[in-house]
């Protein structure tokens, strides 16, 4: 049975994450949040922690920073879900470029994660930023995640039924 997988992409505070959160909690009632951020600092902290209540009780939460496709499958095998929401694609390609994995490893780390969520009986909602429409990042690194990021959002969207734009929170 082919279930839904929705990727919605955006650039920074445009609302991506809050409308992923919306349509997953319309698509089944045993919710899997799959988070990639560290928390480093205390303003990270916050926000995490902000992000967590307005998700609720009603989710349930993996961390996840570089082995997703591990961590996912030791968590599924105990308590599958009707909805797996990642939160974000940019950001897990961040910890990956920070772990000193190439562009290649990346991209194939990332669909081998796709074609195994693929085989998953549940709705995907993944999102991730866009950062092809902003300025060229000044320093080599940046250019260098930019690059990256644009070549994995491209394989995602391979996967994805749906891919939703989000700008201005729509």
């Amino acid at each position: 049975m082919q279930t839904q997988f929705l990727f919605f992409v955006g650039g920074t505070r445009s609302g991506k994450s809050h409308l992923a959160q919306v349509c997953a909690e319309s698509l089944g009632s045993t919710r899997l949040f799959l988070a990639t951020a560290m928390v480093q600092d205390a303003e990270m902290r916050v926000r995490v922690d902000k992000h967590f209540f307005e998700r609720g009780p009603t989710w349930d939460l993996l961390e996840s920073y570089e082995d997703l496709q591990g961590d996912l499958q030791a968590h599924w095998a105990k308590k599958p879900s009707d909805v797996l929401l990642l939160d974000c694609i940019s950001t897990w390609v961040s910890n990956l470029c920070a772990a000193k994995c190439d562009e290649e490893e990346i991209c194939l780390r990332v669909q081998a994660f796709c074609r195994y969520c693929a085989t998953l009986n549940c709705a995907k909602v993944f999102v991730t930023q866009e950062t092809g429409l902003g300025i060229v990042p000044m320093t080599s690194v940046g250019r260098h995640f930019r690059d990256v990021l644009g070549r994995v959002n491209q394989i995602v969207a391979r996967f994805a039924s749906t891919v939703l734009f989000v700008s201005c929170g729509l």
